[in-house]
């Protein structure tokens, strides 16, 4: 009895912690959006909480880690999207469940420009996902998502890799590799990977920051093509417009 009754406290403290650190990256994300990524401060997350700034931090030892909080939860957000796109289609090849993770890619960062531009222009330098980062590990898992489906076409082998490619210049990609478990991927084949990354990204970021708005009104027939290139380039035979 008296043991049971001691774990009450522990789990009681936990949970309003836990409910404590959900405010924090709710009310972070809020100024995110409403005011951009320079908002994002202990001091103004404790004034809309109505804290103490020095209260904050008991959950955050500073900035960096209060950024690097708000960046891990929203690649989990990003990646959990991304792979219930690609569950929808459970019956699907790779190629039509890569396309259907890319076209969810663009919805989301056109619904959240501000997290999108947070995440991947890095207007913050305490948004670091390099190895070693706490966000490092969420960042991997929201690209996995797209690597695991690149993977997937490799083993079908119908990626035709570029000829010519400088060994000493595809050895920087090995970091890539040791993130695909035991796959024996090919250096070149993940330059093809990284190739067809950039342009996905390239292509959704220029459209999201209105670069393209001295041009087009309806950039989507934009994404779709270069989609439609980005999938020839892996392969994929089964990918369905």
């Amino acid at each position: 009895m008296s043991s049971s009754a001691g774990t009450r406290p522990t789990g009681r403290r936990h949970r309003v912690r836990e409910e404590a650190l959900a405010e924090i990256l709710s009310t972070g994300r809020r100024l995110l959006v409403e005011e951009g990524p320079g908002a994002v401060t202990l001091r103004a997350i404790a004034r809309e909480m109505g804290m103490t700034a020095p209260g904050l931090y008991r959950y955050y030892a500073g900035h960096r880690d209060l950024i690097q909080a708000l960046t891990s939860s929203l690649y989990d957000e990003l990646a959990a999207a991304l792979a219930a796109a690609r569950d929808r289609h459970p019956d699907a090849g790779p190629g039509e469940q890569l396309r259907a993770a890319c076209r969810e890619l663009r919805h989301w960062a056109l619904a959240h420009p501000r997290e999108f531009g947070l995440l991947f222009a890095k207007p913050d330098a305490d948004a670091d996902t390099t190895p070693g980062t706490a966000a490092h590990d969420s960042g991997w898992r929201f690209g996995g998502v797209l690597l695991d489906l690149m993977v997937r076409l490799w083993r079908e082998g119908t990626i035709r890799p570029p000829t010519g490619l400088d060994p000493a210049w595809t050895a920087q990609l090995a970091e890539v590799r040791e993130h695909l478990a035991d796959e024996p991927v090919p250096l070149d084949v993940i330059y093809v990977f990284v190739a067809c990354w950039t342009r996905l990204y390239g292509t959704v970021a220029v459209e999201v920051f209105g670069h393209l708005d001295f041009a087009l009104t309806d950039p989507e027939p934009l994404f779709e093509r270069t989609l439609d290139g980005i999938l020839a380039d892996l392969g994929a035979r089964d990918a369905r417009p």
